[in-house]
């Protein structure tokens, strides 16, 4: 981070990366005023990872942050996102955390959108090894599961509601899978970690198939 945080937002899907951006953000001294999460149109579930907007404010409310969430298709993402953040920034919030680690064309987006809202975008993760970024994340006592999986690339019956483990990854790392995902082939949820007050308890329901991917029922 080239300058100070002072009071931001992260950019958050409940899943591993942005957790631990969120996470080095406070430990660079930041003050984490939100946490902005997009959701399906409907308005239930994130669009991302699938997760019921209930396990996300449960999530949030024990990492003692605020849920500012927005609903919109695909084709109104980017209007939907450039609002929230013009939102956000009349809260005195002109920071925003980003859990990008090396997708060049969504960090153009990132930093496209944010120089429209006046916002200065941050990517603690940006550029990282896989092998840094996970012995980082599992060091500091943070525990994930995985709740969705690209349909075609990964079985969910072998792969969705287990834990995150280096044993997992090396599983995942066998069938051709990115460590951490980046190319969208495997999403999940954090349940506990230095900035949870308690762990976040959830009940698998079996999974159901939705625009391409596999999601965990909770």
């Amino acid at each position: 981070m080239t300058e100070p945080l002072g009071d931001f937002f992260a950019s958050f899907s409940g899943g591993k990366d942005s957790t631990l951006a969120l996470y080095r953000a406070l430990k660079a001294g930041g003050r984490a005023r939100a946490l902005l999460c997009m959701l399906h149109e409907g308005g239930q579930h994130s669009r991302s990872h699938g997760l019921p907007l209930r396990v996300l404010q449960r999530q949030a409310h024990l990492m003692g942050v605020p849920l500012y969430y927005k609903a919109a298709s695909w084709e109104g993402y980017e209007q939907g996102f450039l609002q929230a953040l013009k939102e956000l920034k009349t809260r005195g919030i002109r920071h925003g955390v980003f859990g990008d680690i090396e997708l060049q064309a969504h960090r153009d987006w990132v930093e496209r959108v944010c120089a429209q809202a006046g916002i200065t975008p941050h990517l603690p993760l940006w550029g990282q090894s896989r092998q840094s970024l996970l012995g980082e994340f599992f060091s500091a006592g943070f525990s994930a599961l995985i709740v969705a999986v690209k349909d075609g690339v990964l079985e969910p019956q072998r792969f969705l509601g287990r834990r995150l483990s280096p044993s997992v990854l090396a599983q995942l790392q066998a069938q051709g899978v990115d460590a951490c995902g980046e190319q969208g082939e495997f999403h999940t949820l954090v349940l506990d970690g230095p900035i949870f007050s308690a762990p976040l308890e959830v009940a698998p329901r079996g999974h159901v198939l939705r625009n391409g991917y596999w999601f965990l029922r909770l």
